[in-house]
């Protein structure tokens, strides 16, 4: 059960270290959007989060979009030219 919580934790702190361009996104909306990719794409890196942090951004074109959307910095929105 220890173990459980330990994970989750690095978990927590990788998915924040990944995405601090997510500017919004809380803990747990970040948790949320890419705990299942962190253990199905980056087990072997639990429990050192930079290794965490660094498999989700390498594996950015196989994680879910949520996730994605939380490691990538917001697209600039477009200005429309003054005529």
């Amino acid at each position: 059960m220890r173990v459980r919580y330990i994970v989750a934790g690095v978990l927590i702190y990788a998915v924040s270290v990944v995405s601090g361009t997510a500017h919004a996104a809380t803990r747990a909306e970040q948790t949320a959007a890419c705990k299942g990719d962190a253990l199905k794409y980056c087990t072997f890196s639990i429990p050192n989060e930079k290794k965490i942090a660094a498999c989700l951004e390498a594996k950015k074109d196989k994680i879910s979009p949520a996730c994605r959307a939380m490691i990538e910095p917001p697209k600039p929105a477009h200005k429309k030219k003054k005529s």
